[in-house]
């Protein structure tokens, strides 16, 4: 438990007709709720990345940090905030993932550390069924100044992008029972997530 934890929940939600998706709820609980239950075992700290008024998210008890990247420019800078608050509090690494996937592996970190230290790779990012869930990364804090310079100055926006200048690993997880990283991103998905937590608590 060396890492500092960054819940990305800064989004604009357009394919659930805007709001704060992890507010949502399935089966009663928030979204948001299932991802710290899942993250917290796994890491010093925990955090929420988010803009706007911090008073919505303090139910949950968590310090929420705001991007320093005016503009709403996507996920990197959700990264960038992690990076600074994980360096402000004497961490070396911090664990990414958004506050939509609300079930997330109880071995993210250990299996991202893990490959990150096999391959003698800066960045461990996770997978499942054939697709790479960039968001979903262990990041050393010392890539700060760099990614706030790409975000700045070069004005990149893509995750993957910017993962690609560095040696990374990829470690897959298997999609069944269900696909650990599943997120909700249309109306749509909350019975699909429904259905995985209510078979979820059964198991």
């Amino acid at each position: 438990m060396t890492c500092i934890g960054m819940i990305l929940a800064g989004g604009l939600a357009r394919r659930m007709g805007g709001g704060d998706k992890p507010l949502v709820e399935i089966a009663g609980r928030p979204i948001l709720r299932y991802v710290i239950d899942r993250l917290r075992p796994q890491c010093r700290l925990l955090a929420i990345n988010a803009n706007g008024d911090p008073a919505r998210f303090s139910a949950f008890d968590l310090p929420v940090v705001a991007d320093s990247v005016e503009g709403f420019v996507g996920p990197l800078a959700g990264v960038l905030a992690g990076m600074d608050f994980a360096a402000a509090n004497g961490a070396a690494d911090v664990l990414t993932a958004p506050g939509d996937t609300p079930f997330l592996p109880a071995d993210l970190f250990s299996r991202l550390e893990a490959a990150r230290k096999r391959a003698g790779a800066r960045i461990a990012v996770a997978a499942s069924h054939g697709r790479t869930h960039h968001a979903v990364a262990l990041w050393p804090v010392a890539l700060r100044h760099d990614l706030r310079r790409a975000l700045v100055e070069e004005g990149e926006r893509k995750v993957s992008a910017f993962i690609a200048r560095y040696p990374n690993a990829v470690v897959d997880w298997p999609a069944e029972p269900y696909d650990p990283f599943f997120n909700v991103n249309k109306p749509e998905d909350l019975a699909c997530a429904v259905a995985i937590a209510k078979a979820d608590r059964r198991g």
